[in-house]
Parts: structure tokens; sequence; C-alpha cells
């Protein structure tokens, strides 16, 4: 497996343009398959995760080619509905295929997806959705076949606002005959971009961002062109590495309304963060103070996506911080390897209480999952002596050649690839 080397110490410094987001670009790659033809989608990163979603397309019958950051997706010879199950093993977000292909084909055969070992993410709300759509599903095992002569708009209440669920039935109730009021719906920026994406295809969707989405079934959908938003965890994460180096950074390519609970946050460990347009800049030199309370929760709250990477930010201010992780259960995994590195973190059921060290130290660690291996690349870039990541392929999933980003503002970090993956970094 890859393995990231990092000698620690060195301020971040520099302008850096920050990619499309990933957590964007899935299921609008998914959703292209709900218009027949060739849809040009800008500003998609090389990531695994875009890999693996390409592929399964592929596998599908499409034809996808991704050169630079566009990627071009041919739907018209689409005709396969089943999802292999080792792909969908590979990555959560193959859940989102199943909307778009039971709008399609009125069927799908796919398998409990897999993905980060971050906590119980049941899928149980999507197919209560696909259900209320009309659809008739039968689980055997792992695999899942959903069935629909034609979907039709109904009422749905979302128990949890969950992500992926409201995007599942947004793409999936396109095509519907009648009006689908979904409520409860999750309000992330991820669902206004696809629900702009959808609506460039000739979809009738409106509340996007809001807890109530309103789509009005139509009978065809027609290819496109689009470029996703700017990445906010990607962004959010530089943000947090250049104030842990005490840097100063510039982003171009960002939303901060996006992350304005991570920027508030920020402002409140006593990090300077100025806005102008899509420019972020984040400077940082004086001893970090402690935040009392953090609580994760879905949009447009503190992020889950970016505990991990402000613990390491908090782990050296000045005082105790709390936080707490109401999203995912098993997202505290990094706590056991950031105390390797020196930081004092007690962990009490889902809560973190840190106290703020005067510095971290260097150590051989391991990236448990994609955020918490961000985390671990931001304590060795701000910890003194070498730190060795492990498992980089979590990394891989959702930042594009995340030594090269680093490298470029100033961060002494190589990666040591294996051979298998050579390939796909030199891309």
């Amino acid at each position: 497996m890859d393995k990231l080397v990092i000698e620690g110490g060195k301020p971040l410094s520099g302008t850096i343009v920050i990619q499309g987001a990933k957590n964007a670009a899935l299921p609008i790659l998914a959703a292209s398959l709900l218009a027949e033809g060739t849809t040009f989608i800008h500003d998609v990163p090389h990531l695994l995760d875009i890999e693996v979603m390409l592929n399964i397309l592929r596998d599908l019958g499409c034809r996808a080619e991704h050169k630079g950051d566009k990627v071009s997706l041919d739907t018209t010879s689409a005709n396969q509905s089943h999802v292999p199950q080792h792909l969908m093993k590979q990555m959560r977000s193959s859940i989102f295929l199943m909307g778009p292909l039971l709008a399609r084909f009125g069927e799908t055969q796919v398998y409990h997806p897999g993905g980060c070992a971050i906590g119980e993410r049941k899928i149980d709300l999507h197919l209560q959705g696909l259900e209320m759509l009309g659809a008739k599903i039968e689980e055997t095992g792992n695999r899942i076949i959903c069935r629909a002569d034609k979907l039709r708009g109904a009422d749905i209440h979302l128990s949890f606002p969950s992500v992926g669920a409201t995007e599942n039935i947004m793409m999936a109730a396109v095509l519907a005959n009648g009006r689908t009021t979904l409520t409860n719906a999750a309000r992330e920026p991820e669902i206004m971009d696809l629900q702009r994406f959808l609506n460039a295809m000739g979809a009738k969707v409106m509340g996007a961002g809001t807890d109530t989405i309103t789509i009005e079934g139509v009978e065809k959908l027609y290819p496109c062109r689009y470029t996703i938003i700017p990445d906010r965890i990607v962004a959010g994460t530089i943000m947090v590495a250049a104030a842990a180096t005490k840097g100063q950074v510039t982003l171009h390519n960002t939303q901060p309304a996006h992350l304005a609970s991570l920027i508030h946050v920020l402002r409140r460990a006593g990090i300077p963060i100025v806005t102008d347009g899509d420019i972020i800049k984040v400077s940082s030199a004086g001893r970090l103070e402690a935040v009392e309370r953090i609580v994760t929760a879905p949009y447009p709250a503190f992020p889950t996506d970016l505990q991990s990477q402000v613990m390491v930010l908090l782990s050296l201010a000045e005082g105790v911080s709390m936080m707490k992780e109401t999203v995912f259960e098993g997202r505290l995994k990094h706590v056991e390897e950031l105390t390797r590195m020196g930081a004092d973190i007690r962990v009490d059921r889902n809560a973190a209480f840190i106290r703020g060290v005067p510095r971290l130290y260097g150590a051989t660690v391991e990236a448990t999952d994609l955020r918490a291996g961000a985390a671990l690349v931001i304590a060795g870039l701000a910890a003194q002596g070498r730190t060795v990541v492990e498992q980089v392929h979590h990394i891989d999933r959702g930042y594009e050649s995340i030594e090269h980003m680093m490298t470029s503002l100033g961060a002494s970090m190589t990666r040591y690839a294996t051979m298998q993956n050579k390939q796909f970094y030199a891309q």
C-alpha cells in the first residue's frame, strides 16, 4: 500500500485553486444516466471514487472518458441495470445509481455498498423513498432488486435528513408521473448542485437548500454541459492545514457561504479569515485558542467531514476544547493515532475532550478512513520531525494528489507508491 512521508514544521504558504466537489460529482455522474446522449461535466477531480463510478457506468454500457478536469459521458448504449457487486463494495456512493437506473429501465439490481468504516450507514431511507414512488423491492442476502413499471409522485418525509436518500429520491422522481414533495430533506450544497444539474437536463426541481424539495415529473431529460461546485471539504482541509502550520494561504474557486460554520469555528480559535468573492485568505501566527464546544450535525451545522481535521488544530490550542460527533458513531478512530503523535485527547462515548499541547511529534500512523487520513496529514505537517501516513488509498478517495496539493504550498511530503497505483497517480 502507498504511504506518505512528511517532514513537519514548515508553514504552508501560497495560493491554491480548489478542485471540484467529489460529493457533488458522484450523484451528478449517476444522474447522467437519466438522459440518452453525451453529457459533458467540468471540474471533475481525479479520485479513486470517481474512477470507480466511471467504471460502473462503463460496465452498464456507457462510454466514459476523463481527460483533465472534464468527463464526457455517453449513455446512449447503456443497456444494463445490474451493478456489479465487486464495484459496489469499493464505494458507498454507488448506491446513487438506484434512482437513475430505476427511472430509466424500470428495474435495477444492486448490492449493499462499501466505503469508509466510520460507523453504520443504513440505506433504509433510500429504499423507503423509492417504495413510496411505486417501486417493489426485494432483498435477498446482500442483493437488492427494485422494479417499477412506472414511478409515480408521492409525499415523502425523511425521518433523518439523509444526503444520499434525498439525492436518490430526487433522481428517481424527476421521471415519475406527477408531483413529489420531499420533506425533512437534506440541505447540503451538493444537493443544490444536483438540482441545478437536473434542471439543466430539463427537470423541474425546486427547493434544494431548504428542508422541502418539490419535483414535477417530466417525460424526458436531455444531456447537457455542467460545471461542478468547488469542494468545500477540500477547501476546509487546506484552511485548517494553513492554520495548524501557522501559515498564510489564499484559496481560489471557493464558495465561502458553504464554509460558514468552519469559518466561525476558526475565528473563535483566533485565526484571521478574510473572504472576497470566491477567495478565502487564511493566516495564523500566534497560539491558537481552545473552542469550548463543537457539535457535528447535518448542514448548515458543523460538518462531520471536517471534525477530524479541526481536532488536530484544537490539539495545538491553548486550553480544553470539546467536539461531539452526532452523525457517525465510528468517526473518532483517528484519536488513537493522534495521541501517538503527542495529542492529549480523551474520548467519552461520542465526545472528544482535547487538551492543547505545545507541539505534536512525528510518528508512523495509519489512515483509518478518508477524513481521518486528511487529519493525519495535517498533524504531520504541523508536527516536529518525520511522519509516515500509511493506508493512503483512503485519502485518495477524496483528495486529488494530496501530496502535490501540499507541496505546492511549501510542504515537504513524498508519496511512495506501489507499482499498481503509479499509472493512476500519473493521470
